[in-house]
């Protein structure tokens, strides 16, 4: 009798989701495209972030100690964003990925701005990677859409 249960439940669940996918409208060829480009061009800026700070590049030394942060933990904070940057260039959990980026980013507008640096071009700008990151994704991840909807 359980067995029937699940398997009743697997077939309800699997309708479910399979109503929920049919009512949101797949991405264009041209927004796949689109936000493929996007992914893309963040990929490389987060990659060069990640990357400077694992070799221990002088600029990223000097930038984070004015920050406030050892040499120590820049190399940290750079494998922490690697670790964010393959998740989220890894289909299966680029959602995953995205929210750690959010949250990376988070602390990143905190540090800016318990400095005092400026805001539109320091303390925000962080604000406008994650959207290119979310946009990216929103424009070729049906989940994505799926969870925020066509505005």
């Amino acid at each position: 009798m359980s067995a029937t249960l699940l398997r009743s439940a697997a077939l309800d669940t699997s309708r479910s989701s399979t109503s929920v996918r049919s009512t949101i409208a797949r991405p264009s060829r041209r927004a796949v495209i689109a936000g493929r480009v996007l992914t893309g061009i963040v990929t490389v800026l987060l990659a060069l972030d990640a990357g400077i700070k694992l070799a221990m590049a002088k600029p990223a030394i000097e930038g984070s100690a004015q920050l406030g942060f050892s040499p120590e933990q820049v190399f940290v904070i750079g494998v922490i964003a690697t670790v964010c940057l393959v998740l989220y260039l890894i289909p299966r959990t680029a959602p995953i990925g995205a929210v750690l980026w959010t949250g990376y980013f988070g602390g990143a507008i905190v540090t800016h701005f318990r400095l005092g640096n400026p805001l539109l071009t320091h303390v925000l700008s962080p604000i406008y990677v994650s959207a290119l990151i979310w946009g990216g994704l929103y424009l070729r991840d049906l989940r994505v859409r799926a969870v925020l909807g066509k505005r």
